[in-house]
């Protein structure tokens, strides 16, 4: 799902917020606006990943990872293009920072 379907975004949100999530790893291709979206909904952390998918002037995930790094919302992270496990990793240290507290 994503921003040009952002109807269905809200439901999955509302149950990630009752569970109490620490954290969203939110990926994106295309011009990489779901996170930032994304964070202006919720009130934790967001990790961005932009992905080299999509076609046309995307340049292989360069536009998403440059709109994430501009991002004005606060909260956001951004590892590189395709860094799921970069993401993964540091949303582990994020949870586990919760759990020290």
């Amino acid at each position: 799902m994503g921003v040009a379907g952002i109807h269905r975004l809200f439901p999955v949100i509302a149950d990630m917020i009752r569970e109490e999530v620490k954290v969203l790893i939110v990926c994106a291709g295309m011009e990489g606006a779901l996170p930032t979206v994304i964070a202006g909904l919720v009130d934790i952390p967001i990790i961005g990943v932009p992905t080299s998918v999509g076609y046309g002037v995307g340049k292989d995930g360069f536009v998403a990872l440059n709109s994430m790094l501009q991002s004005c919302a606060p909260g956001i992270a951004v590892v590189n293009i395709d860094n799921g496990f970069g993401a993964a990793i540091f949303a582990l240290t994020i949870i586990s920072s919760c759990h020290e507290v």
